[in-house]
């Protein structure tokens, strides 16, 4: 199982990465349950709209940024934890994030994230 949570993990990633709209919708709605529940400081909301509009947003205030997986993913049973950075290409991270995924039939039901 881990490295299948770590594999949706790094599409989770990718995602984040994805500034066309029909393309990152699409690949919300493979990666995440209709009824996802996306949690950090800033929101806490549920659903693929909700969850493509706030990417969306974020994409907006951090122009030209780039999310990466910057940890190994931890794992047990449908359960992950790692931590993420987001900045410019090449350049120092603006953020650094710790999340907590839980999977429900191999796709994203919840996710917890922390920024440090």
């Amino acid at each position: 199982m881990s490295s299948d949570i770590t594999t949706v993990v790094k599409r989770y990633i990718e995602t984040w990465n994805i500034v066309d709209g029909d393309e990152r919708r699409a690949a919300i709605e493979e990666l995440f349950t209709e009824n996802v529940e996306y949690a950090d400081p800033n929101v806490h909301i549920e659903g693929w709209a909700a969850l493509d509009a706030y990417i969306a947003e974020t994409q907006k205030q951090l122009p030209g940024s780039v999310f990466a997986l910057v940890s190994e993913v931890s794992t047990h049973h449908d359960l992950g934890r790692f931590s993420w950075q987001v900045g410019p290409a090449g350049g120092a991270p603006l953020a650094v994030g710790h999340d907590f995924i839980a999977l429900e039939n191999g796709r994203v039901r919840r996710l917890y994230g922390f920024f440090s």
